[in-house]
């Protein structure tokens, strides 16, 4: 017990710290980029493009990469790249090596993740699952505010390159702390007793189904927000450090709900919150996005935010659950996020393309709108079947 609690300890430290290094670039790049090399929108969409995309080939490769090369392997290799990357950023910014570095990165980062994820939940029957994965989520979701506010202090300071020194740093302890793991994580015996029967197998296979659609949904708009954010911010007139604060309130919120979850166990099963998510999380968005006033845009990250922590949450405990804990559990779920990086920036870049001849507003709105439409239909679906209503332990 004293191992397993060790293990975890060390797993809950080193997701903070990749975590932190994560958001200093995944989202606070395009706040430097804006502010330093005067990327626009469009700019940034395709940057954000570009690591969506490396992100999906990193995370379906990583359970196969794994298997061959065992979990720790993986995880100190794709750790130590990440560290060779930003010390080779700190010391030169220039726009074509970060256009280079940050496809790598984003590679990197979907191969790593998925690993984290199985040696977190190997080994945890249901409710010791729920309990894990809400500690988990709070504790890199923790990282994304704090990140985005050291983001903007280290993009308005003095020393160019402070950005990545700082993700290189954390890197490094997170190699420190992930060296003592085990070469494999060591997962429940299929015959266990608490791995789930075969019906409730069938109903958190449709529950899966739905919060993957909503969670795509929700990472598509997020990755669409992310670059265009620091616009947003400043023509409401919030410089480039309190940008990056008030953008964190997405964030917060989102732990708020990762917090709830854990502590809870009622809302596994049910359908009303993914009902809730489906309707909710477009309006959030489109508050961020086009609100007028700095409150109706921070009522809208609260919203999205909300919603956003759910559905990853009920996401990736179903497919834990459901794989029993392996990498490829993680990389499906790691895969989803990645396509969320790159249909989001796309949307926007397909928006940005009919602002030409629409207003902004209707261009951005007329690219996003079939993805919301098309993703809340496929996430409603497995809600409504026969299967799911016939089944009596599913509540609403």
């Amino acid at each position: 017990m004293n191992a397993h609690s060790d293990r975890l300890k060390r797993i809950f430290w080193l997701t903070f710290v990749e975590s932190f290094a994560t958001v200093l670039l995944q989202r606070g790049l395009y706040f430097y980029t804006h502010d330093a090399l005067g990327f626009d929108d469009t700019k940034n969409l395709w940057l954000a493009l570009a690591s969506g995309v490396a992100y999906i080939v990193g995370a379906v490769s990583s359970h196969r990469v794994s298997e061959r090369a065992g979990e720790r392997r993986v995880l100190l290799g794709s750790i130590a790249s990440l560290l060779t990357l930003h010390l080779v950023l700190t010391q030169s910014q220039s726009v074509w090596l970060l256009i280079a570095a940050f496809p790598l990165i984003g590679l990197l980062q979907g191969i790593k993740w998925p690993v984290i994820e199985s040696f977190l939940s190997a080994g945890l029957v249901p409710q010791e699952l729920v309990r894990t994965l809400g500690r988990y989520n709070v504790t890199w979701a923790l990282s994304v505010p704090m990140g985005l506010i050291a983001a903007g202090q280290l993009i308005g300071g003095t020393f160019p390159g402070a950005l990545f020194a700082a993700a290189a740093g954390f890197n490094a302890l997170a190699i420190a702390i992930a060296l003592p793991l085990p070469k494999r994580p060591e997962h429940l015996p299929e015959a266990h007793p608490e791995r789930p029967s075969e019906g409730e197998l069938t109903r958190m296979t449709l529950l899966l189904t739905s919060a993957r659609w909503c969670m795509l949904l929700s990472y598509t708009l997020l990755f669409l927000l992310a670059p265009l954010l620091p616009a947003v911010f400043a023509t409401l007139g919030v410089d480039v450090a309190n940008a990056t604060a008030a953008a964190g309130l997405l964030d917060v919120a989102r732990l708020v709900c990762f917090a709830w979850l854990g502590a809870q166990f009622g809302w596994r099963g049910r359908a009303l919150p993914h009902l809730a998510a489906i309707a909710v999380l477009p309006i959030g968005f489109l508050l961020v996005l086009f609100g007028k006033t700095l409150l109706w845009v921070l009522l809208g990250e609260a919203l999205f935010g909300l919603c956003a922590g759910f559905v990853y949450t009920a996401a990736l405990y179903y497919a834990l659950l459901l794989k029993n804990a392996s990498v490829d559990a993680g990389g499906a779920h790691e895969g989803l996020i990645g396509l969320g990086f790159a249909l989001g920036p796309l949307a926007g870049l397909a928006g940005a393309l009919g602002e030409r001849v629409l207003v902004h507003t209707l261009s951005v709105l007329g690219s996003v709108a079939p993805l919301i439409l098309g993703f809340s239909y496929l996430a409603l679906r497995p809600l409504l079947a026969k299967a799911f209503a016939s089944e009596s332990r599913l509540q609403m």
